[in-house]
């Protein structure tokens, strides 16, 4: 059944979520701050600074009026910067519909209160109806159509299932859970291990130190959810293992990509003026590690990125030390 639709955010992400609901036979409409990429949009159907030369759907309509964009419908579909988003929602609260409801694209932990974005959505907004869509999508290949699978969750199982058909084509399979918080968990740590992936590829390692923190970096993942009172087989579906996989072993990732520069400068500063996009792990690191300590989890792996990027260890001395931390049974959970 068709729905009106409305994207927040043009970017890469927000765009490709704009056509998969088109796809999905959806009347979307696609909000963007920038009234140049918004004109693009709509006359040539492309969006060269964020998705290059790819031809969008010509029947997908962008707007940067906000009026507009509420208008259109009480279905809200969130593709903008994680540490924005309290700031935005707290701007466009007064044009929420009573009923809306809510679908989270993002994957992060608030720094300042080291919040789920859910979390945010439901205090800043006051609606109950509110889910997530997550898993391994990288936006340059699923714009190109490329097969995919993704997990639509909600506490509320209908709401679940709504989300899944919301989002459903040929090309990009949605499974439902009701394990929000498992899912936003992963989903942020995961930033934060492609991170440590893609430090040890620009240092100039390979695939078996690739393998020991991606393998290591799941563990931290389940246990997490676990002392959470979230699923921790969640961790080992789409929105973990399988999001892990693809932020860390592909070259598309903004994360592993930060990473690799990283690694092989060992500058924060050079690395932010090579990579001038918005990379979630290094903004999330440091909440992650305060959201562990919370409930007595360990997790070295995620606390050596938060102390590379927060500038108190180099990568050699952050690696140097996992590899002299006591080794423990490989699946001890506390």
């Amino acid at each position: 059944m068709s729905n009106r639709v409305t994207v927040f955010g043009a970017g890469a992400w927000g765009s490709t979520m704009a056509q998969v609901l088109h796809d999905a036979g959806n009347d979307v409409l696609l909000w963007g701050r920038s009234e140049e990429v918004v004109a693009e949009i709509n006359s040539a159907h492309t969006n060269m600074k964020y998705l290059h030369g790819h031809v969008l759907p010509s029947e997908l309509k962008a707007t940067s009026d906000l009026e507009e964009a509420f208008n259109h419908t009480n279905i809200y579909v969130l593709a903008i910067p994680a540490q924005q988003l309290r700031t935005m929602l707290a701007e466009w609260k007064p044009l929420v519909a009573a009923d809306a409801i809510v679908v989270s694209t993002l994957k992060g932990i608030e720094v300042s209160t080291q919040k789920r974005m859910t979390e945010i959505i439901e205090e800043m907004w006051g609606v109950s109806k509110v889910g997530v869509i997550t898993g391994p999508n990288l936006a340059d290949e699923l714009v190109l159509r490329q097969p995919a699978g993704a997990v639509a969750a909600a506490v509320d199982p209908m709401l679940a299932d709504f989300i899944r058909e919301l989002f459903r084509t040929p090309y990009y399979r949605t499974y439902t859970s009701t394990d929000v918080m498992g899912c936003e968990i992963s989903g942020a740590v995961k930033s934060v291990i492609a991170l440590s992936v893609g430090i040890s590829i620009g240092m100039g390692f390979g695939e078996n130190t690739q393998a020991m923190l991606i393998t290591r970096g799941l563990n931290e993942v389940a246990r997490l959810c676990a002392a959470h009172g979230s699923d921790p087989l969640t961790a080992a579906g789409l929105a973990g293992m399988g999001d892990l996989v693809a932020s860390c072993g592909s070259p598309l990732s903004r994360n592993r990509t930060f990473g690799e520069v990283l690694g092989r400068t060992g500058s924060m500063e050079i690395t932010r003026q090579q990579v001038a996009k918005t990379v979630e792990g290094v903004s999330s690191a440091g909440a992650v590690v305060e959201i562990a300590h919370r409930v007595g989890v360990e997790v070295p792996v995620i606390e050596s990125v938060a102390d590379i990027v927060n500038g108190s260890l180099t990568p050699d001395a952050a690696l140097q030390r996992l590899m002299e931390i006591t080794t423990k049974a490989e699946n001890f959970i506390r």
